[in-house]
Formats: C-alpha cells, structure tokens, sequence
C-alpha cells in the first residue's frame, strides 16, 4: 500500500511542482519602475500640495521682512493732474471774477516724507522672528510629510509580505490537496479530507486575491500623498532590517527639545508676542515726521487771443489816460509828457510774446516755491485705545509662552511614550520571529506525519493556520517596529537613524 502512494505521489510530482514554481513573467510585461524611500520622500516634498501650501507662506513672510525694513525709508509720492475750466464770471464776496475765456491748467507734485517712531524700530525684528516661525512650519511640515510618507512606504511592504506569505500558503495547500487526492487513491484518506483540502486552496486563493488588491490599495495611497501619478509596475527598493534600540532617551528627548520644528515656530511666536508687547508701548512714545518735495503748475487760456485784446484793450486804456492826464497839466501851464503818452501802444512783438508765453499747458510747468516741514508729535489720550492694545499684546505674549511650555510637556509624553513603544515592539519582533520559527517546524513535522498517515488532515489543517498566524504576526511585528520607529522620528522632529 505504502508503495501504490509512493509511486502516486510520483506521477502527480510533476503538478506539485508546477503549483510551487511562479509563472515565468510575459515577454511583453512592462518594464518596473523602481521607487526608493528617499525618492519619495523627495518626489513628496516636491509635489504635495498641502506642504506646497505650506511653502507658499514664506513669500508673505519675506515681503513682510522686507515691508518693515522699507519702514525706515523715506515715503515718496508722485502726481500729475491736468483741468480745464469754462469761460466764465463769478460772484464771490460781492466781486465779479473770471475770465470769458476757457482756462487750462496743470500741476505736478513729488513729496518726500519720513516717519520714525519706536514701533518702526521693532517692527523689523517682529517680522524676522515671524518669518523664522513660518521656516520652522515648513520643517515641521516637511517632516510632517516624511513621517507620513514613511508610514506608508512601509504599509505597502507590509502588504507585499503578506502577499508573498499568501502565495507560499497558496502552493502549499495546492501541495496538500494532491497530496489528499493521491491518499485517498490509495485509500489512505478519506473524500472528506480531499473536499478539505480543496476548500483550504480555495481559501488561500481568495487570500492571494484580498492581499494583492491590498497593495494596489495602498500603493495608491502611497502616491497620493506623494502627490503625482502612480506609474505601472512600480517596485519599492527600499529594505528595513530590526536594526537594535535607538540612542538613549535622554539623548532622544534632547534632540527633540533643541530641534523639534513645531516646538521651534512656538518659540519664535513667543519671541513675536514679546516684540508685540514692545511695540504696543512704543505707541507713548513722540513720533517724528519730515515732509518735503517739489511741485510746479501752468497756466493757459484755451483762446490765446482773449489774453492779447485784453491787454490790448489795458494798453489803449492806460493811453488814454495818461493823454488826459498830461492834457489837465498843460492846461494849468505845468510841465507835461504828452508825447511819452503817445508813444504807448500794443505792438505786434508785444502779441507774439503773450501768445508764447499762454503756450504752457501741459507740461511747461513754472516751479512753486520749496518748503520742508518737521512735526514731532506726543500722543497724549486716545480714549484708552493704546492701553487697550497693550493689554491685548500682553495677553497674546503670555499666551505663547505658555503653549511653549505645554508642548515641551507634550513632547516629553510623545517621544517617551514612542520610545517605550519602539522598545516593546522590539522585543514583540524577535520574540515573534521564535514562534514563526518553532510553528514553520511544527507545520513541517505534521506534514511529514500526514504523508506517513500518522495524523489526519485536521492535524494538518490546525498547524498549517497555526503557522499563518505565527507568521502573519511576525510579519506585523517588524513592521510594528519599523512603524514606531517613524513614529519615534515624528515625535522628535528629526531622523534618528
């Protein structure tokens, strides 16, 4: 009988074989794209918008660094206006004014003016610590960014482990199944061990199908938050090996306090709160303002002729007068000048020049006299707007000086407890690594019993899924640790290995 299953099992060899060799790959299979863990976090950081959003702030943060520094320079302003005004009389205080002419007119004004006060003196070093928070956001998002990315470049490894465990699962019940039917052949077995084993491949089928949708899950996720396209047949290079306990904790809790990035933009806010506070109460201090510039204007009646017959018109005016003049002095026998006033009149030269001169509009400008100002100005009550303000100030310091404390606090807890946590998975991983080892053997012992009909196929059965779940936990185990191990580096703010 032995020998009727021997040779059984010898003709059936070629099928066993067959389920354990993986197909060989088609000639016409794309070509693999290979990611590392450094190239996507690099790819991550160039390309998720959260964290370009964030990078998007240092730009405000620099205009304002450069706005507070252009505070201390002098303020200058331009303008140019040009108007036209309608011919005509007005009354104003019981005289007629105007002209029967339309009047053009332009100006230009360029002032110059400086402002200093204390608060403009501050203002320079809040912004810069303001921006120094913004760099510190980044590096915290960046890190932010690296941790989550590691997270999930470790669940697809993960995932891609138990697929693989699934495969081997999968040729080895396929392996017990032809090993039911050749036992059952020779009667050995039982048709209740063959409908066994055929559910048990089936069930490792549907393992294989659930696992390897698993890392196409996640693979997406993976390069979500990568933030670009996942190409075809990507492959993780990257390999993590349980390499030992990180640096003590206390060095681990230094490292976090000196250079966590979210710890570090805390600081910085307290620095600005402070700087608030300095500001609020420059507002008691004099303020200091200087105005210059200059500025010039034309003047121009739109019909050139209105301005020469009205001096024409003043010209003959002034003739007659002064002939009527002369005239009364030399009818009482006095010296006189008559032909002085005969010799007054409007000459053509005379018209030409005032129709030069009327040329201004718009740009022969005729300069206004200069003038610089000084102001130094004392607030002395505003309705308590400014003690209102400082107090608001000082709310805002003391408040970031205490999230300050509550996040050393929350640091302390964080890494401690990420630690503890590294360690304890650590010791899960080895430990699981020993009853990965002893079930393999168990499973190995059994099977050799179930060919020599020493024990039945739920024997095989029970130490088959006792080796699944051995080894499906030793699989969780390392990544556990490898995952708290990101956690830790989170925690810290910063690498550690």
């Amino acid at each position: 009988m032995q020998m009727r299953l021997y040779l059984i099992l010898a003709l059936l060899a070629p099928g066993v074989a067959s389920a354990q060799v993986p197909p060989a790959p088609a000639s016409q299979e794309a070509p693999r794209a290979a990611l590392s863990l450094d190239e996507a976090i690099t790819l991550a950081r160039r390309n998720n918008p959260e964290h370009l959003q964030t990078i998007n702030n240092r730009r405000t943060a620099e205009a304002a660094v450069r706005t507070a520094f252009g505070q201390l320079l002098p303020q200058a302003d331009a303008s140019l206006s040009a108007q036209r005004q309608q011919g005509g009389r007005q009354i104003f205080g019981g005289a007629s004014l105007g002209a029967s002419s339309d009047v053009n007119q332009s100006s230009y004004q360029i002032g110059i003016g400086y402002r200093l006060n204390q608060a403009s003196l501050i203002t320079p070093k809040l912004q810069r610590a303001s921006r120094d928070a913004v760099e510190a956001d980044i590096t915290g998002s960046q890190e932010n960014l690296r941790a989550r990315v590691v997270q999930q470049y470790l669940s697809v490894l993960q995932a891609h482990e138990k697929a693989d465990l699934q495969d081997t699962l999968l040729v080895a019940a396929k392996s017990q199944l032809v090993l039911a039917k050749a036992r059952a052949l020779v009667g050995l077995g039982t048709q209740l061990d063959v409908g066994r084993a055929d559910i048990a491949a089936g069930q490792a089928e549907v393992g294989v199908l659930q696992t390897r949708n698993q890392i196409e899950i996640e693979k997406l996720r993976l390069f979500q938050l990568m933030g670009v396209d996942q190409p075809a047949n990507v492959v993780l290079t990257t390999g993590f090996t349980v390499t030992g306990s990180p640096p003590s904790i206390v060095s681990v809790l230094a490292a976090a306090r000196r250079s966590n990035p979210t710890l570090l933009a805390l600081r910085s806010r307290a620095k600005v709160g402070d700087l608030n506070v300095k500001r609020a109460k420059g507002e008691y201090s004099p303020t200091l303002s200087i105005n210059t510039g200059i500025s010039g204007y034309t003047y121009s009646f739109a019909n050139p002729d209105f301005l020469v017959g009205q001096t024409a018109a003043q010209t003959a005016s002034a003739r007659v007068g002064c002939i009527r003049g002369e005239e009364v002095r030399a009818a009482v026998n006095l010296p006189n000048n008559l032909a002085a006033c005969s010799a007054i009149a409007f000459t053509p030269e005379q018209a030409a020049v005032l129709r030069r001169d009327n040329r201004q509009f718009p740009f022969r400008f005729q300069p206004s006299p200069r003038s610089i100002s000084a102001t130094l100005s004392l607030p002395i009550f505003d309705g308590f707007g400014r003690e209102q303000r400082l107090q608001e100030a000082q709310v805002t310091s003391d408040d970031a000086r205490y999230g300050v404390r509550h996040f050393e606090n929350v640091i302390t807890e964080g890494v401690t407890s990420a630690y503890l946590t590294l360690t304890t998975a650590e010791k899960t991983a080895a430990l699981q690594a020993q009853n990965s080892a002893k079930a393999r053997m168990e499973l190995k012992f059994t099977q050799d019993r179930y060919r020599s009909g020493s024990v039945n196929f739920v024997d095989l059965t029970e130490a088959r899924a006792a080796y699944e779940r051995a080894e499906s936990d030793r699989i969780n185990a390392i990544f556990d640790y490898h995952k708290a191990f990101a956690a830790l580096e989170s925690a810290v703010g910063g690498p550690l290995r």
